[in-house]
């Protein structure tokens, strides 16, 4: 069996919450390396993890022999950067969502990508969670009829950080590194499900505010776009929202039926038909990126297929673009 020892690329809150154990639970997966421009931050992860090696210049980590493969957890700014360090490098990625802070940018990674003939692959682990196969699975049986149209909702509180944030700001509020603000980080994992269950979107617009003026960037965004099969969707989110219109969900309407589910909070999957209500209540591992992360490898090894690349991820950017009018 092929050995796939991955350097990080950065170590924030999501290596830690999500992704960086996963990689050592697959068979044939390490972790040897991580990078951090700060020494503290790197050495301490290591540390932390009982990683070998660590270092505050990438291109190190990437020329690394003992490397055969990238993950990189950096901000969206650089992704385009890092990944096609390593892909020229000869070593294949696996990068945190969004692909890139822009659709352009995705575009330059999947040139080199071909290029190079070096594989690119895209965390947007949420396609591979038992609970969203639930509801690709109830769409695809038929049982809410014919589909018509979908729903986004998304409305939150500000963070604190939005209030008291002084002279910096958050780096997900500062659009030259995130792309355009919360709706850049949060959107993707939601309108790269949609095109998981129904296709590529073709055709999105968007209009963006700024209605609580704690930040410049847009706090509420709502957009109308079409996906590939015909069906046409809608959405709203709101960063800026009172707690009392929290809301995290997605409503598919069909000729028998509908089906409601949430993005975040994994509320119960429920199901609307002539038969009455149904809620069914489906549960994620621990790691959530470790389904994913075991297909990543496996077709790193030889013996399986990740569909999640760079290029099934680049619609998404697209139509983030298209929606906050930046293409």
């Amino acid at each position: 069996m092929k050995e796939i020892n991955w350097g990080f690329i950065g170590c924030g809150e999501v290596t830690n919450l999500k992704s960086g154990l996963a990689f050592r639970e697959v068979m044939g997966s390490n972790v040897k390396a991580v990078f951090s421009r700060t020494a503290e931050k790197a050495k301490t992860y290591a540390e932390a993890h009982d990683i070998d090696l660590w270092y505050t210049d990438a291109q190190l980590l990437i020329n690394n022999p003992k490397i055969n493969a990238v993950y990189i957890a950096t901000p969206p700014s650089s992704h385009a950067t890092f990944a096609i360090m390593a892909l020229r490098a000869g070593k294949p990625c696996y990068i945190e969502k969004p692909l890139a802070a822009s659709y352009d940018d995705c575009v330059r990674i999947n040139r080199v990508s071909e290029e190079t003939g070096v594989p690119c692959f895209v965390a947007y682990y949420r396609r591979y969670l038992p609970y969203f196969k639930k509801v690709k699975e109830i769409v695809d049986s038929g049982v809410v009829g014919k589909v018509l149209t979908v729903q986004v909702r998304f409305a939150v509180p500000p963070r604190e950080l939005d209030y008291e944030h002084g002279n910096v700001l958050p780096w997900r509020l500062q659009s030259h590194i995130s792309g355009g603000g919360y709706f850049y980080d949060l959107a993707p994992h939601q309108l790269d499900l949609l095109q998981y269950f129904f296709g590529v979107i073709i055709k999105a617009h968007g209009y963006k505010a700024n209605r609580a003026n704690l930040y410049n960037l847009e706090d509420t965004v709502n957009a109308v776009f079409t996906f590939e099969n015909g069906v046409n969707g809608s959405g709203a989110w709101c960063f800026a929202a009172h707690e009392s219109a929290r809301e995290d969900r997605i409503e598919i309407f069909g000729t028998k039926g509908r089906v409601a589910f949430s993005v975040y909070d994994y509320a119960p999957i429920t199901l609307h038909t002539s038969n009455g209500k149904e809620e069914i209540q489906v549960e994620n591992p621990t790691y959530v990126q470790l389904p994913i992360i075991k297909s990543v490898i496996a077709d790193l090894q030889g013996f399986g297929k990740c569909d999640c690349t760079s290029i099934s991820a680049t619609p998404t950017n697209w139509v983030l673009d298209r929606i906050l009018g930046k293409i």
